[in-house]
């Protein structure tokens, strides 16, 4: 199993280039086609607008403004591709980038997005990156808004709880896992049960991970009071980990997202890349 297609989103922030570095050296490394994506928003009359301004000037200020963000999304796509071997493809679309993203995700193996940056001023949606992971059906890969130091995937911290969202990003971590020196299945606050995690709680995946050579240790450890996403975090600073790989947990209801508190807390504190799949 290999990532042949990746799905990078490319929109104006100043930050772009950290998301578009990861997915051209994964492409590069995979063999993959690489497909830059951006959406232009469409035409939204102002709410406050009572007809004392011209519309047409509203229009004019909306038009220059979409077109000066595909022209800065445009050249950051083509710059971190510029004399690499790939194949590279670069779409434009006329919708909100959820929902455009989420259906152009599903021709793609893996997708690769910005974290939020709560600094942002772009129209990005501040819950891109999960609304995607929930409704997409393909894994996310999520770039911190800091940057990176090196392509995720040489130390990897993959969290298991035995549930579905976590056998899902793990199958769909695999070709990180495999290619990856070092892999730690962390396993917090288990409970030996013969329907989840077995007699030994980690072991049963950790077998069925090494039966595809991945170089696997497990690690138990518990929470206590404290918020399994920070847990999550500090083990993965004691490992020098650059990437966990994690199931998503919650559910998009009338655009409102309702997720776990796990993953609120690496969304919203994660310094190293996320993969995630729900």
């Amino acid at each position: 199993m290999a990532y042949k297609t990746i799905l990078v989103h490319c929109d104006a922030a100043k930050n772009v280039a950290h998301r578009l570095g990861v997915a051209a050296e994964l492409a590069q490394q995979h063999g993959a086609h690489l497909v830059g994506f951006h959406a232009r928003p469409p035409f939204q009359t102002p709410v406050f607008f009572d007809g004392g301004f011209p519309m047409d000037d509203f229009f004019k200020s909306y038009e220059a403004s979409v077109k000066a963000d595909l022209a800065t999304a445009s050249a950051a796509f083509e710059k971190a591709t510029k004399g690499r071997h790939l194949s590279t493809e670069w779409r434009v679309v006329d919708g909100y980038v959820d929902n455009e993203l989420a259906v152009q995700a599903r021709y793609a193996d893996l997708l690769v997005l910005g974290q939020t940056d709560p600094e942002s001023s772009l129209p990005t949606p501040a819950d891109l990156p999960e609304a995607t992971a929930l409704t997409s059906g393909r894994p996310v890969l999520v770039v911190p808004h800091i940057g990176v130091t090196s392509t995720p995937g040489k130390t990897v911290l993959l969290c298991w709880n035995a549930s579905r969202e976590a056998a899902r990003a793990t199958s769909a971590a695999l070709p990180f896992l495999k290619t990856a020196a070092k892999v730690i299945v962390l396993v917090i606050d288990a409970k030996s049960s013969p329907a989840g995690h077995g007699a030994e709680p980690g072991a049963d995946a950790a077998t069925w991970l090494a039966r595809h050579g991945v170089k696997v240790t497990v690690q138990r450890d518990t929470a206590a009071d404290a918020d399994v996403g920070a847990t999550i975090l500090s083990r993965a600073a004691d490992h020098a980990a650059d990437l966990i790989v994690m199931g998503l947990y919650g559910h998009s209801r009338m655009r409102e997202m309702v997720l776990g508190g796990a993953s609120r807390t690496l969304l919203g504190s994660m310094t190293v890349p996320v993969l995630m799949s729900h």
